[in-house]
């Protein structure tokens, strides 16, 4: 699983005003920005409220104020004209040396996906500035569930066994198995996960009993690659581009639902270059 949010996008006038400077072409610009508008009074409210949302990609309206007094808050809203998104969509074109401005579109959002999905987002480290929650410090600080891991994929016992089935352990190599003092047991993948769960658990009571670090120890090393991960996330148009580029056919549900994600932004086609 991977869940995406609280999106912010920003940065696109400084981006429109350098790519017009090569060619002095800033009086061609087009262009609407409002970095910050308010509308007081309700009545105002309500006849502005609709034409913002229509005319302006608003990225953050609010109401401020107290019962007497209301306010619309549009943030960072803009509206790309046609000679502008001309000038992008060519550059863009042109490829990552021509395309510069999206460097300067930023995106901040959080992301929680799991661990096996985050090793492969740290290859994209230039334009990219991560802060994660910490498993260091914070990987004792509540029980472990299976809702902690993306398990979407593992079968259980009803996956694997048919009904009519009888169910020979020797034979069903689906399902794994460890030995315990001779005898054997059998567990199904998400079995497995279960299992690990009631160990990590069994592990951070006596940590929190006795604030041993062996015990801390266990929780680390035990760690299942498909634990799920809050970062919040700050990159660019650019970075996105390289992703949805590499990453929109990958064999991981997560990347397909982040190259999706991706399609939603502002001005996507800058970014997948006319893939809607």
């Amino acid at each position: 699983m991977i869940k995406i949010e609280n999106t912010q996008v920003f940065g696109w006038e400084g981006a429109i005003r350098g790519a017009r400077n090569p060619m002095n072409s800033w009086a061609k610009s087009d262009s609407n920005f409002l970095d910050h508008f308010s509308i007081k009074s309700g009545l105002l409210k309500k006849v502005f409220r609709n034409i913002l949302k229509k005319i302006f990609h608003v990225e953050d309206m609010g109401y401020v104020g107290d019962d007497k007094e209301h306010e619309i808050r549009v943030l960072d809203s803009f509206s790309i004209g046609p000679n502008d998104y001309k000038l992008l969509m060519n550059l863009c074109k042109g490829g990552t040396e021509e395309a510069k401005w999206r460097r300067m579109v930023h995106v901040q959002m959080d992301i929680t996906a799991p661990l096996y999905w985050w090793k492969e987002f740290e290859t994209y480290k230039v334009g990219t500035v991560s802060n994660s929650c910490s498993t260091m410090h914070k990987i004792h600080s509540k029980e472990f569930t299976l809702d902690d891991f993306s398990h979407e994929h593992l079968l259980d016992r009803a996956d694997l066994i048919d009904p009519e089935y009888r169910f020979d352990p020797e034979k069903d190599i689906a399902l794994s198995a460890i030995n315990i003092d001779g005898n054997r047991c059998y567990f199904t993948p998400e079995g497995h996960l279960q299992h690990t769960c009631e160990i990590l658990n069994r592990y951070r009571d006596k940590f929190l009993e006795t604030k041993d670090k062996r015990y801390w120890w266990q929780m680390i090393q035990l760690l299942s690659s498909s634990f799920n991960q809050r970062r919040t996330i700050d990159l660019n148009y650019e970075v996105l581009a390289s992703q949805y580029r590499q990453r929109k056919e990958h064999k991981l549900d997560e990347w397909r639902e982040y190259c999706e994600w991706i399609k939603t932004l502002p001005y996507s086609e800058m970014i997948t270059l006319g893939e809607k």
